[in-house]
């Protein structure tokens, strides 16, 4: 089936505002948080489910030959309960004060480039969720992004192969594309784009990794898993 990415987004649209919005709460406190996450989405862009292992929310991630894809205590984050990833960002809602989380956050950021990217958290004045949790707002902040807040190739491919290029001395075989893509574009996803990457960005991440899989870096090429 082919990737139809206006459809993700509207199903993501539903599946963040049937989440966060809280149950049971009055009308114009309904209509408060609706509006707060829609203008989220707006800035942060689409609901996804997955993040590709590169991108800066989840690459702080010292197990180089197990790959993350979603923000939790193996990439760095404490305190992480009741969350939507958009595609620069993400909203957790636990039920504390929220600040081992924007700690953690703080501690993310030693690791990264902030001319390239950096995290950002803030307490929003909203409870989204649940009245009894507090609303926390990670951003990935990019120093350039493409059109429709897509992530351009000139920043997807070098950090894509900053942290594929650690393994190659423990490997012991070349995973495919059909095998790797969901963790180099993210979910949901298509066979060469993603709701992060265009298809001119996901086609020259396919060349790139098809080319050093075939010098046999990695080992034999693993076919069929």
């Amino acid at each position: 089936m082919a990737f139809r990415a206006d459809e993700a987004e509207r199903n993501g649209i539903e599946k963040a505002l049937g989440y966060l919005v809280p149950k049971g709460v009055d009308p114009a406190t309904r209509e408060e948080c609706k509006n707060t996450i829609l203008d989220i989405i707006d800035e942060c862009g689409p609901v996804v489910s997955a993040y590709p292992s590169w991108h800066p929310i989840v690459s702080y991630n010292k197990e180089v030959r197990s790959p993350v894809t979603t923000p939790g205590e193996r990439c760095g984050y404490k305190g992480l309960d009741h969350t939507i990833y958009f595609v620069n960002g993400f909203i957790t809602c636990p039920y504390t004060d929220g600040k081992s989380v924007m700690s953690s956050v703080d501690t993310i950021n030693n690791s990264l480039r902030p001319e390239i990217a950096y995290l950002s958290a803030e307490k929003l004045d909203v409870n989204l969720y649940n009245s009894g949790t507090a609303s926390i707002l990670v951003r990935c902040h990019w120093g350039k992004l493409g059109p429709n807040k897509t992530i351009p190739k000139s920043l997807a491919l070098p950090l894509l192969l900053e942290r594929e290029l650690l393994g190659w001395e423990d490997a012991d075989y070349g995973e495919t594309w059909e095998t790797m893509r969901p963790y180099f574009l993210g979910m949901p996803h298509g066979s060469r784009s993603s709701l992060f990457l265009d298809q001119e960005t996901g086609q020259a991440l396919k060349k790139i990794w098809n080319a050093i899989i075939q010098t046999g870096m990695y080992g034999p090429i693993m076919v069929g898993r």
